[in-house]
Formats: C-alpha cells, sequence, structure tokens
C-alpha cells in the first residue's frame, strides 16, 4: 500500500490496495466529518475514503486494510451502464419497464411499456426528454403542494443531471433538483421536493430544519435510505448527448 501526496484539488491523496487487480482509494478532507468514513461508487466504481481534516493519513491506511474484503466485494457487485432503447429495460417511478420500438414522434409510458419512435440513433435522447419533462411536472406539483402546506412561495425550478446531490435550495428560493428523481420511487421524488421546500424555513440541516421536513413529510426516513442504498442505480443510464 502506497499513499501518493497529491493528485488534485479536491482529493489530497491516494492509496493502492495491491492485490488482483491493484485498487485505487481516492482521500478527500471534510470540514464537516467528525469520523472516517468509505463510499463505493455504484456508478464508475471509484473508492473514496472522508477524514476530518486532523486524522492523520496512517489512520485512512490502516482504515482501508481493514474494509479491504468488503470494498472488493463491492466492486464485484458493480451494475454495469444500460444505454436506453428498444429492446432494454429503465426505472419508471419505481418500476422496471420495458423499451419498445413503437409509432409517434416523442416517447410515452403507457400500459407499463415506454414506447420510443424506432429511429435508433437517436431513442436514448428521446427517452431523456420525456423523463425531464415527467420530472418537472411531478417536481412542480410536489414542490407547490410542500410550500403552500407551509404557507410560503419559491422561485423558479430548474433541472439538471447532478451526481452530487438530488436537490437544493438557493438563498434567493430557487430549487435545483436531478431529473433522474422521475425513475425513482413516487415518495422519493416527493420526499425530496419537501427537503428542499424546507430549506425555505431553514437554510441548514439542523433539528429545526427536520422538524419542518417532519410537518410536510412525516415518513421521511424510507425514501432517505432509498437514496441512500439504491439512488446510484439511476446513474447507470447512460443516454448520450
Amino acid at each position: 500500500m502506497t499513499v501518493v501526496k497529491q493528485i488534485g484539488q479536491r482529493h489530497m491523496g491516494q492509496i493502492i490496495l495491491a492485490g488482483a487487480p491493484d485498487v485505487e482509494i481516492l482521500l478527500r478532507r471534510s470540514s464537516q466529518a467528525r469520523r472516517l468514513s468509505l463510499r463505493v461508487s455504484q456508478l464508475d466504481g471509484r473508492v473514496t475514503i472522508t477524514l476530518p481534516q486532523r486524522t492523520p493519513l496512517r489512520e485512512a491506511e490502516s482504515f482501508a486494510r481493514q474494509k479491504e474484503d468488503w470494498i472488493r466485494r463491492n466492486l464485484s457487485q458493480s451494475l454495469p451502464p444500460v444505454v436506453p432503447m428498444a429492446g432494454a429495460r429503465i426505472l419508471w417511478r419505481g418500476q422496471e419497464v420495458e423499451i419498445v420500438a413503437g409509432a409517434g414522434r416523442a416517447a410515452r409510458v403507457a400500459d407499463g411499456v415506454l414506447h420510443v419512435p424506432p429511429d435508433s440513433d437517436r431513442q436514448p435522447l428521446r427517452i431523456a426528454t420525456f423523463l425531464k419533462q415527467a420530472a418537472r411536472v411531478h417536481l412542480v406539483r410536489a414542490c407547490d403542494a410542500h410550500a403552500r402546506a407551509l404557507g410560503l412561495s419559491y422561485g423558479r425550478i430548474s433541472l439538471r443531471d447532478t451526481r452530487s446531490r438530488w436537490g437544493s435550495c438557493s438563498t434567493q428560493g430557487n430549487l435545483m433538483f436531478s431529473w433522474r428523481l422521475i425513475m425513482a420511487p413516487p415518495q422519493v421524488l416527493d420526499y425530496v421536493a419537501a427537503h428542499e421546500v424546507a430549506h425555505l424555513v431553514e437554510m441548514n440541516h439542523s433539528a429545526a430544519y427536520w422538524a419542518v421536513v417532519a410537518r410536510v413529510f412525516p415518513d421521511h426516513k424510507a425514501p432517505r435510505r432509498w437514496l441512500r442504498d439504491q439512488g446510484a442505480t439511476l446513474h447507470r443510464y447512460r443516454f448520450g448527448g
């Protein structure tokens, strides 16, 4: 095991677990971290250890050795990427549906099947367009309901393809969401909408903030757990463009 001292602005080093194959582990420090934490991305297989600011590097090395079996097991289970087109399957509101070539100029869901025009080269992009449009409809509906429950209003809603967060709320009251949430179960999308709307009251994650979340979305633990355990599966779909 070796440490490379500097490999980028965000990551302060790298650990190599020798074996078959070698495993590269990126190290990053965080002012918010209170203990060592380990993450294996199901999206690209990247392994990251996050350290509190004052934790010695040798503790990260020891931590990596202790978790080596877990790391290799999780890497072996990483999901392969999927290009959404006729013949494949895709998540739609928490359920896997078949993609079939059909008539029409736009993708649509009917009878538990995602129909897409037969022009194979453009099918992934047509499906992405459909998902973005559907995400906006459902997120606006959810945000309107939660904002109304709190007696508040928000600015504008924007959709992005973000990997580091599912949503955000700016100090101006504008909300941003990942459009991939439309592939998650409906209660997950609804929870993320409630999570960001609650930031209109508390721009933090304090006990007071979570009390606001509980007011508008009492059963928030289950969708939070789903995002933690299965959220990465939404990023396995590669739409191109």
